[in-house]
C-alpha cells in the first residue's frame, strides 16, 4: 500500500481524511505508520487491524497509535475516520512535549494502540480543521502552529485517561531525546535485536548510559524495557491470534521454542502455556 506522504516528508505533519490519504480504493486501507505518530479521529463506528489484531472503535473515539505498526482500517464512508500524522521533529518542541510522546498514548505496551472518548468533534472541525484548510494555503508558520496546537489538545484531552503519574520537572532534554530514540528503535527493531548494546550502539552512547537514562526517565533498565516489550507482545499475540506458541516464538525472533519459553519462564515465573 502507497502511503502519500508528501506533507508529511516537507514539514512532517498531515491531516487528511484516512481515504484521501491512501491510493488504495478498496474499502480496506492497509499501511505502515512508519517512523510517525498518528492520531485518527472517528466519525463513525468501525473495525480496525493493528499488528494483526483486531478492535472494535465506537464514533466519537480519538484513536492514538505509536510508530512502526502494521494498520488496517475497514472503511464504509470515505469520511469516516479523519488522520492526523507527525514527525517527532515536527512536534517535539519541550520537556512536555517529549513526555506527551513517550507517553502510553503511544507506547502501550498492554495495547496496540489508545482510545479516549471526543466530545467536542464540533469545535475541532470548526476552531482547528477549518483553520488548517485556511492557513495551508496562506502563511506555513501559522499552518504549523495551529497543527501543533491541535495535537496537544488532542494529547491533553486524552490525558485524562491516563493513570496520573508524578513527572520529575528537572529531567534532561538530553536524557529525553535519547530514551524517546530508543523506545522508537525498539518498536522497530525488538523482534530481531534484543540487546542493549545495539540500541546504545544505534544512539552512539555506552550501554550503561542508555539504562542510566531510561531508569531516570522510566523507572526501569534499559534491559528491563526490552524484556517488558517482548513479553507483553507475546501476550498479546497469545490471547488476541490465532498463532499458536511455536508460531508467536519465531515471530518475536527467537531460533527455537526451548530458548523462548526458557526466557518466558526466567522473566515471568511462568510457562508460556500458563498465560
Amino acid at each position: 500500500m502507497y502511503l502519500n506522504t508528501e506533507q508529511l516528508d516537507q514539514i512532517g505533519f498531515n491531516i487528511d481524511w484516512l481515504g484521501s490519504i491512501l491510493s488504495n480504493k478498496s474499502r480496506v486501507k492497509e499501511f505502515n505508520t512508519l517512523v510517525f505518530f498518528w492520531i485518527y479521529i472517528i466519525l463513525e463506528d468501525l473495525e480496525v487491524n493493528i499488528e494483526n489484531l483486531s478492535y472494535y472503535i465506537k464514533e466519537k473515539s480519538v484513536v492514538f497509535v505509536g510508530p512502526h505498526k502494521k494498520v488496517a482500517f475497514n472503511i464504509f464512508n470515505e469520511k469516516q475516520v479523519i488522520a492526523i500524522a507527525f514527525s517527532q521533529t515536527f512536534y517535539e518542541r519541550s520537556i512536555k512535549d517529549s513526555l506527551f510522546l513517550n507517553s502510553e498514548l503511544f507506547y502501550n505496551y498492554d495495547s496496540n494502540l489508545f482510545i479516549a472518548p471526543l466530545f467536542e468533534i464540533e469545535e475541532i472541525k470548526r476552531n482547528f480543521i477549518e483553520r488548517l484548510r485556511f492557513f495551508k494555503t496562506k502563511e506555513q508558520n501559522l499552518y504549523i502552529a495551529v497543527a501543533h496546537n491541535l495535537i496537544e489538545k488532542l494529547i491533553l484531552d486524552a490525558f485524562i485517561y491516563l493513570p496520573v503519574k508524578q513527572l520529575n520537572n528537572e529531567v534532561s532534554p538530553d536524557y529525553l531525546y535519547y530514551v524517546n530514540r530508543f523506545i522508537l528503535l525498539l518498536h522497530r527493531d525488538y523482534k530481531e535485536k534484543k540487546k542493549v548494546i545495539y540500541y546504545a550502539e544505534q544512539l552512539h552512547i555506552s550501554s550503561k548510559k542508555l539504562s542510566e537514562m531510561t531508569e531516570i526517565i522510566l523507572g526501569k533498565t534499559a534491559k528491563q524495557i526490552i524484556i517488558e516489550k517482548l513479553i507483553n507482545e507475546y501476550k498479546k499475540l497469545k490471547n488476541y491470534s490465532n498463532h499458536n506458541i511455536s508460531e508467536i516464538c519465531y515471530e518475536l525472533g527467537f531460533s527455537n521454542e526451548g530458548n523462548f519459553s526458557n526466557f518466558i519462564k526466567k522473566h515471568t515465573g511462568k510457562t508460556p502455556s500458563e498465560f
